[in-house]
């Protein structure tokens, strides 16, 4: 069966303009869990990619990655004052099954549902670009720093939230 998801993430203290600007922004990429009827394994890390058609799960030892029904169906930022907020809505196939190595059974969203994104930033005093994240299982309040003058360029007061569109 065809199920979407919603993630919402949301940095603040990202400036606009002056000595600390950062061009902060989102990069197309996300990692969230998913329970893969493929392999059979639930909460596996699931890497997408904006335009990609399918996902990549990232399974275990004994599968190895491999491609997975997902894919990102809608990507989208917003900037107002000094905060970012990033939409991502995710379609992905899911079929009941059970985990043998865990000894449970799936669900179409995994118990533990866990989400990483990506940004990223350039230094205007090194002219260097950095890659950063952000995810669901961090301490809150946490902040980004460059990783070339160690400036605060970005915090993230919440997780990103992770709703099911149904």
């Amino acid at each position: 069966m065809l199920r979407s998801v919603e993630i919402l993430a949301v940095l603040t203290g990202v400036a606009q303009g002056g000595e600390r600007f950062h061009n902060v922004h989102f990069l197309p990429t996300a990692e969230f869990s998913l329970d893969c009827f493929i392999c059979q394994r639930t909460r596996r890390t699931t890497i997408f990619n904006v335009g990609a058609e399918q996902a990549l799960c990232t399974s275990d030892d004994v599968h190895g990655r491999h491609p997975a029904a997902a894919r990102i169906a809608t990507f989208a930022t917003t900037t107002e004052a000094d905060a970012q907020t990033l939409r991502v809505v995710i379609d992905y196939w899911w079929a009941p099954f059970h985990d043998a190595k865990r000894d449970v059974e799936a669900s179409a969203l995994s118990t533990h549902p866990w989400v990483r994104v990506h940004f990223g930033s350039y230094c205007p005093l090194r002219n260097e670009a950095g890659k950063h994240s952000t995810q669901s299982n961090l301490i809150r309040p946490c902040s980004t720093h460059c990783g070339h003058c160690d400036a605060t360029i970005a915090a993230s007061d919440e997780a990103p939230r992770i709703r099911i569109l149904d």
